[in-house]
């Protein structure tokens, strides 16, 4: 595999969890049909297991959301990101978020595969 993957995690607001994977389930379809999402994947309650010489859990918890998008470079991943974000297909899901103030923390890393 070549170019890098975007790996974003988020911290929902526990209170909007269930509402948050309600929206999810109209908005990861239509994200999959227009880019090259991976997966998408959701904390099922099962207790994270943390380890190393210093372990630290955020103050927020551990991410209950992870995606991951693959794209050629991080000049790709920004214009195509951007162009899904401004598509009015996707603004009209996004006005369907249960509350788009309810992430606590969003976390985008960028990868390459060895």
């Amino acid at each position: 595999m070549s170019g890098i993957v975007e790996i974003r995690d988020y911290t929902i607001e526990k209170e909007w969890f269930e509402q948050y994977k309600e929206w999810a389930e109209i908005a990861v379809p239509w994200l999959k049909e227009h880019l090259d999402v991976i997966d998408f994947w959701i904390d099922d309650g099962i207790e994270a297991e943390l380890d190393g010489y210093d372990p630290q859990i955020s103050i927020h918890g551990q991410p209950n959301v992870t995606w991951v998008i693959r794209y050629d470079d991080k000049a790709d991943r920004d214009k195509k990101f951007n162009a899904v974000q401004e598509h009015p297909e996707w603004q009209e899901i996004w006005s369907q978020h249960p509350n788009e103030n309810a992430y606590i923390v969003m976390n985008a890393r960028f990868m390459k595969c060895l």
